[in-house]
């Protein structure tokens, strides 16, 4: 039992409510003048024990549990309210213990000291001698100061112990510059040092804005790495960053597509040149956990891949080697595979593009932007690209080259989920192999690799789990609620098709008010205001800005689903119809309880026509509306 159901077993919501309204029994629910608003003719407020919730039918027209009730009579918050109801129940909340608040404490510090690290290397780039060259580097390659400063790109001096001597003058100490990825250590004798020395730098912050840690290019020709980036950390995990993606979101969601490129510079100067949907994975395989985090903005996505990386021979070396090879690779190696394995679990748009031979993305958009305008728009399908990257320079008259390429063509078609795109791919194979497109159906599919998943076998969907909340109405009503959050927490963002959805079967978007329970109207909110907000991305924001008493909640929410987690088409139609159900569901119940309601005033012949009349006419017409809703196809667009 959670904690806000251990609190409402042991308070019953007709006590509550009577300390402050006069309460009179009608049938087995309690009626009375509502508190919340002037009224002394129409006892239009409901207690209904059996659910443990009120509602207004006057001028309110809002309802809830004994936590709403608290919160708007006191015009507290969910936590208030929920601190006074345990305390009254004698109910003891857990809080964050001391070790979790210095963890917190600690990461906040460590931030910090990364921030005051993008002032002490733009220092070094723009207000020392030292930092003049490479200034000029920075000028060669086409990006103006606004920019530089835009990104906070800086400077590591050419030092062991520059930023050492710097921040631990300043209170920091050596094992926190460690933590951070400033410094490094030599394992045999123990000496502590600068990670960077004569590098520009390259703030790395997740998509939030928060520093997690540093890119550095070297400076002279035969410095060794090119690119070193901070090591793992707690707050730096090279996998799930995305460089500049603090800066694209906005693009990204407006443009409703994302470009990925290879280098920080790249991204710098696309944003510079007015192609603000830039994001760079640092120079490595494009990981599943980054396919993840762009489709939280869009699901359309193009790598752009200069002429090597995306040559014959790369492209045949990422369909052979494994991901945890690419993944610590240091060059962005193509991973067809990896791509398409991504993309049919994550249902998006992956396509891939090739540059000017010789030519990074910085160079193409300083040339000529609408270059570069026209690369982006041409981008293919992975399955094409590799199919026409192989036959590049190849005798295709021959033989055993069409049999060379078909055998590394036809496993990536038979990863594709869709049966229709499935063919295409085929036909598009036979025509560049000019072979009878029959010759190649089924020849990909015995080609099972050792340690190759087994296709993946759809299963008809099931009815989501819930906790066991017992039979009836408002227990109904209960499960449909927790299902709903339950997948608006996996796809905040999914609100926006269901409200459209629902304005176009004639009802109103999703609110607070469709919860009764306030733990649930707590989620909601919280999952409501992460749309309104644009600093953070919403699945984020949401779990940023959950109210501690309803954590738990959350998390037993975001547990892996049973029956399977659902497609984003199928969370969409689940979540509409869940909704839907909801709302039919409390209309029905309301129906009768204004029937209760107008046959008792009926029998006392107070009035002719009952005050409920016009209430119980426009649930009628919502009724309708919601049954028609269930039977229609559904809109989401």
């Amino acid at each position: 039992m959670s904690t806000t159901d251990e609190i409402k077993a042991r308070i019953d919501i007709v006590d509550l409510v009577s300390e402050t309204v006069k309460l009179r029994r009608t049938g087995k629910n309690y009626t009375g003048f509502c508190p919340f608003h002037a009224n002394s003719r129409t006892p239009a407020f409901v207690i209904f024990p059996d659910s443990g919730t009120w509602r207004c039918f006057g001028q309110c027209n809002e309802g809830g549990d004994i936590f709403r009730f608290v919160m708007k009579k006191e015009g507290w918050d969910f936590p208030e309210a929920l601190r006074y109801l345990a305390d009254k129940a004698g109910v003891t909340l857990e809080t964050h213990t001391p070790e979790k608040q210095a963890e917190d404490e600690q990461f906040a510090r460590l931030r910090g000291l990364l921030e005051e690290s993008v002032t002490f290397f733009r220092h070094h780039l723009l207000q020392t001698p030292a930092g003049k060259a490479p200034f000029e580097y920075l000028q060669k390659r086409g990006l103006t100061l606004p920019t530089v400063e835009a990104f906070g790109l800086g400077y590591a001096p050419d030092s062991w112990d520059a930023a050492l001597s710097y921040f631990t003058g300043k209170g920091y100490t050596q094992k926190e510059l460690l933590e951070v990825g400033l410094a490094t250590e030599n394992v045999e004798s123990g000496r502590v040092y600068d990670r960077f020395r004569h590098r520009l730098t390259f703030p790395i912050r997740d998509m939030a804005g928060r520093m997690c840690g540093f890119g550095a290019r070297i400076l002279r020709p035969d410095d060794q790495p090119k690119f070193l980036n901070s090591p793992q950390t707690p707050l730096f995990d090279k996998g799930r960053l995305l460089y500049g993606l603090d800066q694209a979101r906005k693009p990204i969601r407006a443009l409703d597509q994302v470009v990925i490129v290879e280098g920080y510079l790249d991204v710098i100067a696309l944003h510079q040149g007015g192609f603000p949907n830039a994001v760079s994975p640092m120079g490595t395989a494009l990981t599943e956990d980054q396919v993840r985090l762009l489709k939280r903005f869009t699901r359309r996505m193009v790598l752009a891949l200069d002429a090597d990386a995306a040559g014959a021979k790369a492209t045949l070396r990422g369909l052979e080697i494994t991901r945890q090879a690419l993944d610590h690779s240091d060059e962005m190696v193509f991973d067809a595979r990896g791509l398409m394995h991504a993309e049919a679990r994550l249902e998006a748009d992956v396509r891939v593009t090739t540059l000017p031979d010789g030519m990074d993305p910085d160079e193409v958009v300083l040339r000529d932007p609408e270059e570069w305008a026209r690369i982006v728009a041409n981008a293919q399908p992975v399955v094409i690209h590799v199919m026409e990257t192989l036959a590049v320079g190849r005798n295709l008259d021959d033989a055993k080259v069409k049999s060379e390429i078909a055998a590394q063509v036809l496993p990536l078609i038979e990863d594709v989920p869709n049966s229709i795109e499935r063919d295409t791919y085929r036909q598009r194979l036979a025509r560049l192999l000019k072979v009878d497109e029959n010759a190649l159906v089924g020849a990909g599919a015995p080609a099972v690799r050792p340690g190759r998943r087994p296709p993946r076998i759809s299963r008809p969907q099931q009815k989501p789990k819930t906790p066991d909340l017992g039979q009836g109405p408002a227990q109904l009503a209960r499960q449909l609620e927790y299902h709903s959050l339950r997948l608006l927490l996996r796809e905040p963002e999914m609100l926006y098709k269901l409200d459209r959805c629902l304005q176009a079967a004639g009802l109103g978007r999703l609110g607070v008010t469709d919860y009764d329970h306030s733990e649930y109207q707590a989620l909601a909110r919280v999952i409501l205001e992460s749309l309104d907000q644009e600093e953070m991305e919403p699945a984020q924001y949401v779990l940023d800005h959950l109210p501690e008493a309803v954590q738990e909640l959350a998390q037993l929410m975001l547990k892996p689903m049973s029956e399977g987690e659902p497609t984003s088409e199928r969370l969409a139609e689940d979540l509409a119809l869940t909704i839907i159900r909801l709302r039919l569901s409390r209309v029905n119940d309301t129906f009768n309880q204004l029937r209760y309601l107008q046959e008792e005033i009926q029998q006392q012949n107070v009035v002719t026509r009952g005050p409920y009349d016009e209430t119980y006419l426009q649930y009628a017409q919502l009724r309708d509306r919601l049954d028609r809703a269930l039977v229609q196809p559904l809109h989401f667009e």
